[in-house]
């Protein structure tokens, strides 16, 4: 019983240390002003031992752009995708995705999320 209990605290241990690392599709700005553009640079990198070309990045809405610096990859080698996110006419907490697709048949669509917690700008009062 001693050895279940032990083993069982070791993977509940180890799935909590997990769960604490930085997500690297995952990007939060934070607070951020409304009508600012905010951006970002993923790196994507080829983890598959064959050449992988990205067929097409697209994103959630019109606010969001992206744009890929390498479309074909090495195996082990990587690139930038730079995500622009502009605020205006946003409130609150805002996510938007992007998508990357990929030539990769195990793993044809990758999904990267920005996140902000956009404040509304302070109004100008004439004194």
């Amino acid at each position: 019983m001693r050895l279940f209990l032990g083993i069982l605290f070791l993977f509940m241990a180890t799935g909590c240390a997990a769960q604490e690392e930085p997500d690297q599709y995952i990007w939060d700005f934070g607070s951020a002003k409304e009508n600012a553009i905010l951006t970002h640079e993923f790196i994507f990198k080829n983890n598959t031992s064959q050449m992988l070309t990205i067929q097409n990045v697209s994103t959630s809405c019109g606010c969001t752009i992206s744009e890929v610096k390498q479309k074909i990859l090495s195996p082990g080698e990587s690139t930038t995708i730079e995500v622009s996110f502009n605020t205006k006419g946003y409130r609150g907490l805002v996510e938007q995705y992007v998508y990357v697709n990929t030539d990769d048949l195990d793993n044809p669509v990758l999904k990267y999320i920005i996140k902000a917690q956009v404040n509304p700008q302070a109004s100008s009062k004439p004194q």
